[in-house]
Formats: structure tokens, sequence, C-alpha cells
């Protein structure tokens, strides 16, 4: 028997195929058609703490009191939160698949009432986004990862549906934080968050946005560090994000330690209809190569094995240029 079956953080999917959260899942009826083109699971469009402070600082004077700053977070917060109530209502109305709710959060805010609501409207889990990067001189080591531990347990204390955890790529020791957030009760983590990326505009001298769309060449982060540390954490559970472009990129994601891939770029790009073909390739190669399913294969090149240890664990670049004359 042949199939795509496999679990990521305690949810069974019918395939490893997860669409990941962004703009065209904050919509019920897109959510559905996803589902109907092989989708296994998505994770809903996220609810943005950034969002909610800046419209807050947008509609207050600057000047002003900061009561009233607190009151229209407080508002906005509430109103966001009951939209998002109802998005996971519609979807869940709509689709047999698992649904994941999202939070983006960059300081230790009140998540914890926000999860137990969303999980009281159906959400099947929780992916939790810490969206920061640091940049103070004055700083002390390990405070941004305490960040993820503390939301992480805050929510964990209030909630009994799964809890991933989407890591960002910029983390020196990406390994050390999953096995503190398996500790805190998490139950999966996608490697890894896009952060915005910027450019200049070099003639108006202005930032711009960089590129938008991941490419395959973002996925090669992702496969070192997914084939590290579940080689590492092996109670974990993993998902790859970022540059997954084909079945082909699927298969790789698998072998590498994952459960399953969060896609969105090529969606965007491609359409839903890619979800189909990409699937079919996985199936042909699992049968080509005598696998009966993802977990036959499920982390076969992660760094357990010694040879595929060192080719992840490898930081010279100058060796590949050496027959380059």
């Amino acid at each position: 028997m042949n199939d795509l079956k496999t679990v990521f953080a305690g949810l069974e999917l019918k395939n490893p195929l997860i669409v990941s959260s962004c703009g065209r899942t904050g919509n019920a009826a897109n959510n559905k058609a996803f589902e109907d083109a092989g989708a296994a699971a998505v994770v809903l469009k996220s609810l943005f703490e950034e969002n909610i402070v800046l419209q807050a600082e947008g509609m207050t004077d600057p000047m002003g009191h900061t009561e009233e700053a607190d009151y229209l977070q407080g508002y906005l917060r509430s109103q966001m939160l009951q939209e998002y109530i109802a998005l996971i209502r519609d979807t869940k109305r709509l689709c047999s698949i698992p649904v994941i709710a999202s939070i983006n959060c960059f300081t230790r805010g009140e998540w914890a009432e926000f999860a137990s609501l969303i999980e009281q409207a159906g959400a099947d889990a929780l992916e939790l986004n810490v969206m920061s990067i640091r940049t103070a001189v004055k700083y002390d080591d390990g405070d941004f990862e305490r960040l993820h531990t503390d939301i992480l347990d805050s929510v964990r204390k209030c909630v009994k549906i799964p809890v991933i955890v989407k890591l960002g790529a910029n983390l020196s020791n990406p390994v050390n934080l999953i096995g503190r957030l398996q500790a805190y009760g998490a139950e999966g983590t996608v490697l890894f968050n896009r952060l915005y990326r910027p450019d200049i505009d070099v003639e108006k001298m202005e930032y711009v946005s960089g590129r938008v769309f991941s490419t395959s060449d973002d996925l090669s982060a992702s496969l070192r560090w997914t084939g590290l540390a579940s080689a590492a954490v092996k109670q974990m559970s993993y998902a790859v994000s970022g540059g997954v472009r084909s079945g082909a990129d699927v298969v790789k994601s698998i072998l590498a330690g994952a459960s399953a891939v969060e896609v969105c770029s090529v969606l965007y790009e491609e359409g839903a209809e890619w979800i189909k073909p990409a699937l079919e390739y996985v199936l042909d190669w699992q049968c080509r190569h005598g696998f009966a399913s993802p977990s036959d294969y499920r982390g076969r090149m992660n760094a357990r094995d010694l040879e595929s240890a060192d080719k992840l664990e490898r930081t010279q670049f100058l060796r590949y240029f050496e027959a380059q004359k």
C-alpha cells in the first residue's frame, strides 16, 4: 500500500502539504479551494500584534495621553479577535482538513487569552510566529530565545490543542531553542519564517521591498537546520517552510526530517493547481524507491547519519570553487 499520510504536531494529515499563513488564507472560501486542490491542512492568515499596535498609534496623538492609546489598542485587539474567530468558524464549517490558527507576536502580550478564545472557536492547532529582530547595543544574551519560551509557556497553560512555533532564521542555535520549546510543550516547529526583505532604490534613495516570493535557493537553510535538529531533538515534529517549489522539494524536506511542508509563494505564482502534480511526484517517487509512506523515509538523511551530518555541519564554501580556474 502506498499513501502520503503523515502526522505533524499530532495532526493526522492526508499528505505532507500544508498551505502556510498568507493573505489568501484569510478567506474561508479560499481555504475550501485549497482543500479541494489537495492541501492537507491550512494555516489561517495571522493575527498580527504589530498591526494592532501600529493602527492604534496612527489613530492617537503622539503627544496625548497613553490611556487613549491603551484604550484603542484594547478596542482594536477585541475587534480583530472577533473577526479572526469568525474566520476560524467559517473555515471549519466549509473544510474537513485541519485548520491551524496563527498568531504573529513580538512582545510578551496577552496571547494566552487570545489562544484560549481561538481554541474555543474550533481551531485544530495554533501556530505562534515570534517575528522580531534584536538591535540594541545593550542586550542580555538569550533574551530573544526567552521571549519564545515565555510566550509558548503562557499559551501552553491555557490550551489543549497542539501548539506549533514557527521560527525565524535569525537564530544562532536553532537546535538549542527547539529543545527548549519541546520542553515547554510545543508539539511542532516550522523552519523558517520569512522576514521582510528591505532593498534600496538608488535613484530615489528610498527603502523599498525586496524580493517578496521565495525561490528554491531559500530551501537550503531549512533543510540544513531540519536535518540537524531532527537528529538532536527527536521528540519534536518538524515542518519545512521557505523555498518549497516542487514535489522534489517536498521529498527533500521529508528526507531531512520533516513530517510536512508549508507552502505559500508557489501558490501565489502558480495557483492551487500546483498542489496536485507536486503530490503526484511525491507518490511516484515513493513507488520508485520502494517506500510505502513518508514515515518510511522521514529523517533518512538527517544528521544521525554521519555522512549527512558532515554535509549539514559544513561551513567552508571555498572548496566548491577549487575546481574552478
